[in-house]
């Protein structure tokens, strides 16, 4: 069976937040209209996000649509830091609707009511009644596959389109013939976020545009 073929759904960039006694979010890539009538929105947060937390306390949760010119630097706070521990927003231009963190730098934001949830074994599925939205600027919505290509950005594991690596690999593994007359290429992997870059050796300076970690999380890998 091969699970890459699940990649070619399509996905975008969001960050859901929620606000109790402060604001928190987190980055999710599955997020859908599911009805018209009522306006319904269907997001998927991982049980581990605190974030999942406060939207089952206050049944309320915005949906911030990150564009291809967002700040990636947001990608990383957003998406491999916890709300638990830090305010993720501090850094970032927000505003409120309905009490209801919104970042300013995303295409747009819908506000949600939520009226249902489904449980599965990671992930808990949220159906949000659409109560207000803003359209705040005209970037191109970022999808999945653009951060992935151009981005190069990687999965996080609480992703719910998370594939294990040697899955992914799993394909090429299958003829070493090939891949050993391949030309081998260096490339430096982010051991927090999966970044990669292509380069002989990273200078001392070398920061991850991502995630914001120096050279010393970076390990050398070959393709």
């Amino acid at each position: 069976m091969d699970k890459n073929v699940l990649w070619d759904l399509s996905y975008g960039m969001y960050v859901v937040g929620s606000k109790d006694d402060r604001k928190v979010g987190c980055i999710v890539n599955t997020a859908v209209q599911i009805t018209s009538d009522p306006m319904t929105i269907l997001v998927s947060v991982n049980h581990d996000n605190y974030t999942n937390k406060i939207i089952s306390k206050t049944n309320k949760f915005s949906l911030s649509i990150l564009g291809e010119k967002t700040d990636i630097s947001l990608i990383g706070t957003f998406g491999y830091k916890s709300s638990k521990d830090i305010d993720k927003y501090e850094n970032f231009e927000t505003f409120e609707i309905d009490e209801m963190p919104v970042l300013k730098d995303s295409c747009g934001v819908i506000i949600c009511e939520v009226i249902d949830k489904l449980e599965t074994s990671t992930h808990t599925a949220f159906l949000g009644k659409v109560i207000d939205m803003k359209k705040l600027n005209n970037d191109k919505p970022m999808t999945y596959k653009y951060y992935h290509e151009v981005l190069k950005g990687k999965s996080p594991e609480k992703a719910p389109t998370f594939i294990k690596e040697e899955i992914i690999n799993e394909d090429k593994n299958d003829n070493a013939e090939k891949l050993e007359e391949k030309q081998t290429k260096t490339v430096w992997k982010c051991k927090v976020c999966g970044y990669e870059v292509e380069m002989d050796e990273l200078p001392d300076d070398f920061v991850c545009p991502i995630c914001k970690k120096d050279k010393s999380f970076f390990e050398k890998i070959e393709k």
